[in-house]
């Protein structure tokens, strides 16, 4: 197995923002924008996501797979019409989730979070 390759680590919280193990980066929770609408939180986690990812030289058109938190899951059109505008129809398998966050601000604070796989490796000849 290559190298395990761990960036953007936060010592305080004891964890890594993006690791490379293999052909695939695994992304911690990305949150962004928290306190503004819903909307401008899930675009502020795909910003972080895309922080992250750059990292490693890959987009959010990488991404292969994404869990997506919610305060309150009736909320995921907001979230599809954001992948419309963002993924640009490279559309990752996803699962969306239900959570009371523990997170300061209560229900005016985080309303959305997401991890994600992307893959890293070289991609296959679509011709072959």
């Amino acid at each position: 197995m290559s190298e395990i390759i761990r960036k953007d680590v936060n010592e305080q919280w004891c964890h890594s923002g993006i690791i490379k193990a293999g052909d695939y980066c695994f992304i911690n929770y990305c949150a962004g924008n928290v306190g503004g609408t819903v909307e401008e939180q899930i675009n502020g986690a795909f910003d972080e996501m895309e922080k992250r990812l750059a990292l490693f030289d890959l987009t959010l058109e990488n991404v292969v797979q994404m869990d997506c938190l919610f305060r309150d899951v009736w909320n995921i059109p907001i979230m599809e019409k954001v992948i419309k505008e963002r993924f640009n129809g490279r559309y990752p398998v996803r699962k969306s989730i239900q959570t009371e966050f523990a997170h300061i601000g209560g229900e005016n604070g985080l309303q959305f979070q997401a991890d994600a796989i992307a893959y890293c490796g070289k991609p296959e000849d679509a011709n072959a």
